[in-house]
């Protein structure tokens, strides 16, 4: 069997210029790929469906950054560009077993499904204004800034209880936070401004509870055990930063998806498709979160004819996944709604570590689609869809502006 010090290495561009080539190339290393992260930084990449599964719920890989040999030999430094979403505190992505539980459940108390639906009215409505702010004569617009981006930020606001004024500030502070560009000199300032910022969020709440997540989690308990300030603050960062990004690029990736297919278009505005496969096809064939950071192996894991050595870290590329053939056929690398395994991505997670936002990140983007083309029916990219560039952020599949004619 091989291991990380046997196989070549794919380094992961910082820059992001090619994300599919890149995902085929890591499809094609095999079902566990040995990687380089941004900043010189080895680990494996789980790359085909099946695998993904089998170690997103193998209790040998584990998600406290303290079994990871790299960072107790003081090989990662605290400036490292992606130390955020490697170790960014103690919430849900970085606990396990009980822990985990403990916190998964506290959260499913406060996030329930009955408080996801009663968002639907103010998702609605958020998206019919920012329809009407489109220009109405059908000119060009910045997609993604004028109505993708703006979405999930006011949902999540809503959703958490922050005050709508701090929003410009964390749009700029989670873009450093995301980016692989940020100057070291800034990750610690970054990752501290945004720590201080929830943590005032929680403080004024447990001051005065009002019907939001932050003050759900705040009162939320099982058997009296209470989730403490910093699990509060840790998952409120957690939730914020999932919670927007994930639905940002996966409305921004389902226009161009339409847009490049015109014929999957026609399906879905002549009623022959439901929306639902459209975004459920989208998840799956560019999935808004490329790789998801870190898991760290107890011991030995073998995966197909290699292995993860003891103390190596994985991450898991939902990039590659969803255009594994194996899964979804020899299809795979199309986009194709009326698709029978389009249900069957695990671009949220897989097992007990998938992602509590799923639910309203589908809703989001299923009212805010179908709005969308009932406007705008002939929207359309006003730029070669070679010519949109993704942003330098190596864990989600994020594009710098999305140009459309709008042509109502």
């Amino acid at each position: 069997m091989t291991t990380g010090t046997e196989a070549p290495r794919i380094a992961l561009d910082p820059f992001v210029t090619d994300l599919d080539a890149e995902s085929a190339a890591l499809r094609a290393a095999g079902p566990l790929a040995a990687v380089e992260l941004p900043g010189g930084v080895p680990v494996w990449a789980v790359t085909h469906h099946a695998e993904a599964k089998a170690l997103l719920t193998d209790p040998r890989l584990v998600k406290d950054i303290n079994v990871w040999g790299a960072w107790r030999r003081g090989e990662i430094p605290a400036d490292w560009p992606l130390i955020g979403l490697a170790n960014p505190g103690r919430s849900m992505l970085t606990v396990d077993g009980a822990d985990h539980r403990r916190m998964r459940t506290l959260v499913a108390q406060a996030l329930t499904p009955r408080r996801v639906e009663r968002m639907r009215e103010r998702i609605e409505k958020l998206t019919q204004d920012l329809l009407d702010a489109l220009p109405a004569d059908g000119g060009t617009v910045d997609l993604k800034a004028a109505f993708a981006y703006p979405l999930p930020m006011y949902v999540i606001a809503d959703l958490m209880g922050i005050d709508e004024g701090l929003l410009p500030r964390l749009k700029a502070l989670f873009e450093k936070f995301f980016s692989t560009q940020t100057p070291p000199e800034e990750v610690v300032a970054t990752l501290t401004e945004l720590a201080q910022i929830m943590a005032r969020t929680v403080s004024a709440k447990r001051a005065a509870p009002g019907d939001d997540l932050t003050s759900a989690l705040i009162l939320a308990s099982e058997d009296g055990d209470h989730l403490t300030d910093e699990e509060i603050v840790s998952t409120l960062q957690l939730m914020v930063a999932a919670g927007h990004e994930t639905t940002i690029s996966l409305i921004v990736n389902a226009v161009v998806n339409l847009s490049t297919h015109p014929e999957q278009r026609d399906l879905v505005l002549s009623g022959r498709a439901d929306w639902s496969a459209v975004v459920e096809e989208t998840l799956r064939y560019s999935t808004p979160t490329s790789h998801v950071l870190i898991r760290f192996a107890t011991e030995d894991v073998p995966v197909g004819d290699k292995v993860i050595p003891a103390g190596d870290a994985l991450i898991v590329s939902y990039g590659a996944i969803g255009r594994d053939e194996g899964a979804h056929g020899p299809t795979a690398g199309e986009f194709d709604i009326t698709r029978d395994t389009r249900n069957r991505h695990i671009s949220f997670g897989h097992g007990p570590h998938v992602c509590p936002g799923a639910a309203l990140s589908r809703l989001e983007a299923g009212v805010a689609l179908p709005a969308l083309y009932a406007r705008f029916p002939g929207l359309d990219l006003a730029v070669p869809a070679s010519g949109l560039r993704n942003k330098p952020v190596v864990t989600q599949n994020d594009l710098y502006e999305l140009p459309v004619r709008l042509n109502p």
